[in-house]
């Protein structure tokens, strides 16, 4: 298959833990995919985990790297350092009436979720608060987040997922097609607050400022795909290539 240049492909490991075998294939896949098509492999570090993120961690990976012989082309970058640029997008979705601030309590949403699972339903949030124009509303300075949360409320913002009906459709270059309705994705998390975003919507947006054009990972991500494809055409970001690779499990 051709594919058109530049190639880049990037490893992006969380530095709450030490190097491990699954990672390595990850890294060793995009290292080989990218160096076979004359492209990038870009090293980029997911710390926005600041409690569990360790610089001790970062160091072995790195290191465990570099005894590989996988060395990159750029980095390694953190994902700490794009925070402003994730609160711009973040910004952005708001003005685009394509986030809100969801109030409910996790004891409210484990509530509904059993009785989902109980009537054998999808377990997906659509939360009864997507269309309060004051929850849509991006957050004065200082209040994040908004005046409606405060006081003990355990909210999140919220993608407004108006899927419902419809597939989300993206090509696998090993499966091919992959298909995913999209009542199953509800109104899923993006951010715990401006300053705090989840790891769908931040690998969304680091992606493309670093242009990368193809996503090598693990199959246990591909769940996770058609929720970054709709940050994704959001924001107006061009897919990238998707590729992903099966798990494998050692004989006992």
């Amino acid at each position: 298959m051709i594919f058109k240049k530049p190639i880049r492909t990037r490893f992006a490991p969380s530095p709450t833990g030490p190097l491990h075998i699954g990672g390595v294939r990850t890294a060793l896949f995009n290292f080989l995919f990218a160096k076979k098509h004359k492209g990038k492999f870009i090293l980029r570090i997911e710390d926005t985990d600041v409690e569990r993120s360790d610089a001790l961690f970062e160091n072995d990976i790195t290191e465990g790297l570099k005894w590989l012989g996988l060395v990159w082309d750029e980095g390694p970058y953190r994902q700490s350092e794009q925070a402003k640029v994730h609160r711009d997008y973040l910004e952005t979705l708001f003005k685009k009436k394509m986030a809100f601030w969801c109030p409910h309590s996790r004891k409210e949403l484990t509530k509904e979720r059993d009785e989902q699972i109980r009537e054998k339903k999808a377990a997906a949030h659509f939360c009864s608060f997507r269309e309060n124009s004051d929850l849509g509303q991006v957050p004065k300075k200082g209040e994040n987040p908004p005046r409606q949360l405060a006081g003990g409320g355990e909210g999140v913002i919220r993608f407004k997922n108006d899927w419902q009906g419809k597939e989300i459709k993206f090509q696998d270059l090993i499966r091919g097609e992959v298909r995913f309705k999209g009542d199953i994705l509800g109104d899923f998390s993006l951010a715990k607050n401006l300053d705090a975003p989840l790891y769908n919507f931040a690998v969304v947006v680091d992606d493309a400022l670093m242009k990368i054009s193809h996503v090598i990972r693990g199959e246990d991500h591909i769940s996770n795909t058609p929720k970054q494809i709709l940050i994704q055409e959001a924001l107006g970001i061009k897919r990238s290539h998707f590729e992903f690779f099966s798990s494998f499990g050692l004989a006992s």
